[in-house]
């Protein structure tokens, strides 16, 4: 009978010093779990140090590993998309080269899986206690706006690694949008999932590739793709802030009239043009955002580019 396959796809960025430990580890994992065959495919997502040589020479000595090198940086989501698609097995992970994510965690996302029937178990850290203050309150006043707004559920401390069965991967495949946010699309596709919660290990080398600011434009891209409320709060905002001025017109038309009262107060009326100005500007930025992403999308441009695989190898 045929064994059963597992993919584990790893996203990389300048992981040349992670790399050998990663693999050493996830090997010895594959070795203990004799009842299914493993593949792992590393994603070179346009890495500037040794990453791609290590991987090369890692599918020289093991042809279990593969790999997508692509013609540029993608980003994160770009090359998990990439793997997903590059994947063959009848399970698919997802995880990091960092160690964050303990590699000894498939042998209970596959047990979970098969005892219980499972299509996904999924990890996530709530706590973040290895986050610094200010990512962390940035990452739960994140967590409980989305939930607020999203008509797709979020769990707080969602991590990218999970164990998914294959028509779990073929669904978000199926969803070849450009501007991605993964861990949103894993929300959307639903399936029977289980979350197991974790703490997060440190780093075994290198250091985090995601600075507050990169964070702070993956939050917005999760806003942007699965919210429509800040359009609605600027409707709201703009017929509040008529009826006030409404208000205020007959107020003040009622003083000039009843009581000779003159018409004053420049500096007060220049501070609510320049607020109502920035007002302004402010929801047609949303309105912006919204227009390129439409603008983005609708050029049909890939999602990533193959610049080449362990096939060019042969």
């Amino acid at each position: 009978m045929k064994k059963e396959k597992i993919s584990v796809i790893v996203p990389c960025y300048n992981e040349e010093e992670s790399l050998p430990i990663f693999y050493e580890e996830i090997t010895k994992i594959a070795k203990g779990m004799k009842e299914v065959d493993f593949e792992f495919i590393f994603i070179n997502d346009g890495s500037k140090d040794n990453t791609l040589k290590i991987i090369k020479d890692l599918h020289k000595k093991d042809k279990r590993v593969r790999f997508i090198s692509l013609s540029r940086n993608f980003g994160k989501e770009g090359g998990m998309y990439a793997g997903l698609e590059y994947a063959t097995g009848d399970y698919v992970a997802i995880m990091d080269a960092d160690m964050q994510d303990p590699p000894s965690m498939i042998v209970k996302m596959y047990q979970e899986i098969k005892e219980h029937d499972y299509d996904c178990v999924a990890l996530c850290s709530p706590n973040h206690k290895d986050y610094t203050f200010l990512r962390r309150t940035f990452t739960n006043i994140w967590y409980k706006l989305i939930a607020k707004i999203s008509s797709t559920p979020q769990v707080p401390g969602a991590r990218d690694f999970r164990l998914m069965k294959r028509k779990v991967v073929d669904a978000i495949i199926s969803m070849k949008e450009y501007n991605r946010y993964s861990k949103g699309l894993f929300s959307f596709v639903g399936f029977n999932t289980k979350w197991i919660e974790y703490e997060i290990s440190a780093r075994v080398a290198g250091k985090s590739k995601f600075s507050l600011i990169k964070l702070f434009k993956y939050a917005l891209e999760g806003i942007l793709a699965f919210s429509t409320t800040p359009l609605v709060i600027s409707a709201i905002v703009g017929i509040i802030l008529c009826l006030i001025a409404f208000i205020t017109i007959i107020v003040i038309i009622i003083k000039t009239l009843v009581f000779t009262d003159p018409v004053s107060g420049w500096p007060s009326l220049a501070c609510i043009v320049i607020f109502m100005g920035g007002l302004q500007l402010f929801f047609f930025g949303i309105m912006g955002m919204y227009i390129s992403k439409l603008y983005l999308e609708v050029k049909k441009r890939p999602i990533y580019i193959v610049s080449e695989t362990e096939q060019d190898l042969k």
